[in-house]
């Protein structure tokens, strides 16, 4: 048995939904920290620690986040009331525009954002008030749209300037913010996560400065867990289901020399859980076989339709299943026919392949976003079995990082790199860094075999596994914890 994973395959934490008809779009998961403050919240609280005193106070509360997008622009509207200490209260309502560009041509989109209105005020229970009288705010965000995942960076850069008042007196002072940023993230649909830094300077009213810096991370994931079924005169044994989980974690890091010196505060707020059952597998010829687990799995999240008893493990696995398995797992929005009162019949883009066939959208979508190709311009071969290297390629397609491979004329490390074709070199590098990947006993890659039934659900399962753990354990644990 040829062994496609490099690493020990740890219980699969995966994003999971019943998968619906072709015209059903299910949203990917979104992440996103609450505005610009190093705040945290779930369904219930809000948290964050608020600075210009020189001492650090932490306000809690309700917050509210909307957004809305028409017309290439995207409106978030973030209004917060906060309790703190001895009668201390937040009030804060901010609303950011963001123009968006999407470059089809280029598959990717550049967001600008914008302050369009603003309000603020702080009172502590010693009536100084902090009124915010000025803002400026500007980021900048481009997003790399891949079949897959959406991958994104931004920049941020602002001021605030506050109106200081003490008591009941009329003398107002000034305390200017600046701060400047960057955040960073994934999108797709079995998880997200967004990881904000932030680096903040106070300038208080006679000139000494204190620095502020902030970490907040939102991460929204989704795993797959095995439920037993214990009655013994049952149908069932057993199935899964998808428990949806949502955290944020923040850190403030501090040095206010003119009162709370230097310190270190940690947030976290965890959302409860959601449960989603799944429908349970029946076959009958998996009781012992190695990759009984992956393939229970992938059939109840919907990607393999099997109508037997039996799933026949060991046969090759056709090109149309797997492409259409791929896209399935991945939830790729395929192309919708344009709605229109007369209906015209529609022309398959292989000669092979039916335009009726009920799954054939994925297969023009998989085409369209350059996913897969046809083993011809017109021909598709869609019950020939799929090989190693084309199923590789297809999952770093769908990723979108075939181009993180070096410049055209390296090798790979496997022993028979010569049998692996030039167009397909890049795939197999990159899926073999990702850890997709990895060569036989003798570090042979064996590109032309065909790749088994079985030997395609272990790849899979793999691969949504990269998608939720590996993306999250990069884009949050590795900025987070190492920045």
């Amino acid at each position: 048995m040829n062994v496609l994973l490099t690493k020990p395959f740890r219980p699969l934490i995966l994003a999971a939904a019943m998968l619906v008809s072709v015209f059903l779009v299910s949203p990917r998961a979104e992440a996103k920290p609450p505005d610009f403050n190093g705040g945290v919240l779930n369904e219930y609280t809000y948290e964050e620690v608020f600075f210009l005193t020189g001492q650090p106070v932490t306000f809690k509360g309700k917050a509210t986040v909307s957004e809305k997008e028409s017309n290439n622009q995207l409106t978030s509207t973030y209004r917060f009331t906060l309790d703190g200490p001895n009668g201390a209260k937040l009030t804060r309502s901010v609303v950011f525009v963001a123009d968006l560009e999407k470059r089809e041509d280029k598959g990717q989109t550049t967001s600008n954002s914008a302050i369009k209105s603003f309000t603020e005020k702080v009172t502590l229970g010693d009536k100084t008030s902090y009124t915010l009288d000025d803002y400026q705010f500007s980021q900048g965000t481009v997003i790399d749209n891949r079949p897959a995942s959406d991958y994104y960076s931004g920049n941020i850069v602002g001021r605030k300037i506050y109106k200081v008042k003490q008591g009941t007196s009329k003398e107002e002072k000034l305390v200017t913010v600046h701060f400047t940023g960057r955040n960073m993230g994934y999108e797709n649909f079995w998880g997200a996560t967004e990881t904000q830094l932030i680096d903040y300077e106070i300038v208080m009213p006679n000139g000494q400065s204190g620095f502020v810096t902030s970490k907040v991370a939102d991460s929204k994931t989704k795993r797959l867990q095995y439920e037993p079924h214990d009655p013994s005169l049952s149908s069932f044994t057993g199935g899964h289901a998808v428990v949806s989980e949502s955290n944020m974690i923040g850190e403030y890091t501090y040095n206010l020399p003119y009162g709370g010196g230097t310190g270190k505060i940690k947030l976290s707020q965890e959302r409860t859980p959601k449960i989603e059952r799944l429908i349970v597998p029946k076959f009958r010829d998996l009781n012992s076989h190695w990759a009984k687990d992956h393939i229970e799995k992938l059939y109840s999240l919907g990607v393999f339709d099997e109508s037997t008893q039996f799933f026949s493990p060991n046969t090759p696995m056709k090109r149309y299943q797997y492409t259409v398995g791929i896209l399935k797992a991945v939830d790729i929005r395929v192309l919708e026919d344009p709605k229109s009162k007369k209906k015209v019949a529609k022309t398959s883009i292989f000669k092979d392949v039916s335009a009726k066939d009920p799954d054939y959208l994925y297969i023009e979508s998989a085409v369209q976003k350059g996913i897969v190709t046809g083993v011809t311009p017109d021909t598709f071969n869609p019950n020939g079995p799929i090989t190693r290297v084309q199923a590789v390629a297809i999952l770093v397609r769908a990723l979108g990082m075939e181009g993180r491979a070096p410049s055209p004329g390296f090798k790979t490390h496997y022993a028979d790199d010569r049998k692996i074709a030039d167009w397909a070199k890049d795939s197999v590098y990159v899926a073999t860094e990702l850890g997709l990947i990895s060569g036989d006993q003798f570090n042979r890659f064996n590109p032309n075999e065909p790749l088994t039934r079985a030997q395609a659900a272990k790849l899979t399962d793999r691969f949504l596994d990269f998608l939720e753990n590996d993306l999250k354990q990069n884009y949050r644990d590795d900025v987070f914890f190492f920045n």
